[in-house]
């Protein structure tokens, strides 16, 4: 009878080392793959998982397909190509100061769409990211769109003007600060969002939701009447709800990578 139980525990002790071994190849297999997964996609590329959720490149780091100059029906020679990134030569004459500079905007319009990119920018310098803009003749495009800024909040002296830091990096420029104000210094490399949906609008700098607010409400045509834009366009609060995705030569040296989108 010992021998039978003995037998009888050993083949339930092999059965159950099996079904933990079988478990642990199962789970490190699962690990693996979601590792695999997750590994982020060389600058300019879109991940499988990426492509299979819609986003689509703008930038495809090696050519400037899909862009051109604000009422302009070239690429400007002011923007080049250089290693990857898309790059604003730098005029240091302030905005649009290069003989064939300007803003650039992706050919298409967008509603409701989520934004990615990645953004550095020289010492000293001054750039930002405009969406839902609206081209008009003879007008530069901030007369028309609201803006995400890029800033050297060190050394720039628009980090010191506006209102609450309403003109650093992240911000909703001149409108609403970005708070946590979390961006890197001048040459580093910045990662941020804008999801545009209905309406409401959300900046993410560097992993963190930095501005949220909503478009054509009592409240936002109060924040804009309070601000610049009205002497600039006393209908700039009258944001288009579908418009153009623009970078701004700023006079400075910047660059941009990584530029994806996904219509919502």
């Amino acid at each position: 009878m010992r021998r039978v139980y003995l037998l009888l525990f050993a083949t339930v002790l092999a059965f159950a080392t099996a079904c933990n071994t079988g478990t642990k190849k199962a789970e490190d297999a699962k690990e693996e793959k979601s590792a695999q997964a997750e590994e982020p996609a060389a600058d300019n590329t879109l991940t499988a998982a990426e492509k299979e959720a819609g986003w689509v490149l703008l930038f495809d780091g090696k050519t400037s397909e899909g862009w051109r100059g604000v009422n302009k029906d070239h690429f400007p020679t002011g923007w080049q190509i250089v290693d990857g990134t898309l790059m604003c030569k730098g005029s240091g004459e302030g905005e649009a100061g290069a003989e064939d500079g300007g803003d650039i905007l992706f050919d298409k319009k967008f509603k409701n769409f989520q934004l990615k990119l990645d953004w550095k920018i020289s010492e000293g310098g001054n750039s930002g990211i405009f969406y839902l803009g609206e081209e008009v003749e003879d007008w530069p495009i901030y007369k028309t769109a609201p803006e995400m800024q890029i800033l050297d909040n060190e050394r720039h002296p628009d980090a010191m003007l506006g209102k609450d830091g309403n003109r650093q990096a992240g911000s909703l420029y001149d409108l609403i600060p970005a708070k946590p104000q979390n961006a890197k210094p001048a040459g580093g490399w910045n990662s941020v969002e804008i999801i545009c949906y209905q309406g409401t609008v959300v900046h993410k700098q560097n992993g963190e939701v930095v501005v949220e607010y909503h478009l054509w409400t009592d409240d936002w045509k109060a924040l804009v009447a309070g601000s610049k834009f009205p002497g600039l366009n006393e209908n700039w609060a009258d944001v288009p709800k579908e418009g153009y995705i623009a970078l701004q030569d700023h006079g400075n040296d910047v660059w941009f990578k990584n530029i994806k989108i996904k219509e919502l």
